[in-house]
């Protein structure tokens, strides 16, 4: 399983406080709004924003928010001048880390991350330094329960998927950005439960680093990840299982 999505999986046990909850709704509004933007406002014709509308409903986000979010992003509400971008940052090590962030004012946006990443001894880097080393791709884990992780995968294969890899009792299905949408379609059709459907940049290779060092790393993605312009962060770094529950 790939740091970042071991990450993802930390956040989901950890759950949102009501602290931070104001913050995700904000986030998940502008990934709503963006897809809007670029696909219309109709959720049957637009895969992104339907990917988008359901992280929302997972997230126990209203759906008068989320209403507002699709008529600003179609134009029949006043929104914010918003544009999505990624940033490349060199960690210690030899990690990298690719950064997606939808933002009204660069400038701002630029000036945070790189106050969160000196003080971890790293530094942004130019465009292409690090995106090389990173591969998108449709995302798709099923968290087995009671289910045999084994026929899943199969399940998974049969439905078209590029990769499949099993840990515990979760099952990552990995897929070409072109057959996202139909993989995923075809899992429902065969009644399995999707925990969580994205487009990610995986790490073609993962680094593994000693434990403090991991840690390290996982404390600067997670305060990068609390900036409020910072959407999701993807390293290199894989996450051994044993630190997974210093983590949590």
């Amino acid at each position: 399983m790939s740091g970042h999505s071991k990450w993802s999986t930390i956040k989901r046990k950890k759950g949102v406080t009501d602290a931070r909850r104001g913050q995700l709704f904000t986030k998940l509004a502008r990934e709503i709004e963006m897809a809007a933007r670029q696909g219309g406002g109709d959720p049957s014709a637009n895969f992104s924003l339907r990917l988008a509308m359901e992280k929302a409903r997972k997230s126990n986000m209203p759906k008068d928010n989320v209403q507002r979010a699709i008529k600003r992003g179609t134009g029949e509400l006043k929104g914010e001048a918003l544009e999505e971008a990624y940033y490349e940052a060199h960690g210690p090590h030899g990690t990298g880390l690719m950064i997606q962030v939808v933002t009204d004012n660069r400038n701002r946006t630029v000036a945070d991350m790189r106050r969160v990443v000196r003080r971890h001894n790293s530094h942004l880097g130019e465009s292409g330094s690090v995106s090389w080393q990173f591969t998108q791709k449709g995302v798709i884990t099923i968290e087995a329960g009671s289910g045999d992780t084994e026929e899943l995968a199969l399940t998974a294969i049969d439905s078209g998927a590029d990769d499949v890899r099993i840990e515990d009792d979760v099952v990552e299905v990995y897929t070409e950005l072109q057959d996202f949408q139909r993989v995923q379609e075809q899992l429902v059709e065969n009644n399995i439960p999707i925990a969580e459907a994205e487009i990610e940049l995986v790490p073609q290779n993962l680094l593994t680093l000693e434990e403090s060092e991991t840690l390290k790393m996982m404390r600067m993605v997670e305060e990068l990840e609390d900036l409020d312009d910072v959407q999701r962060v993807f390293t290199n770094i894989d996450i051994p299982d044993e630190l997974m529950g210093k983590l949590e």
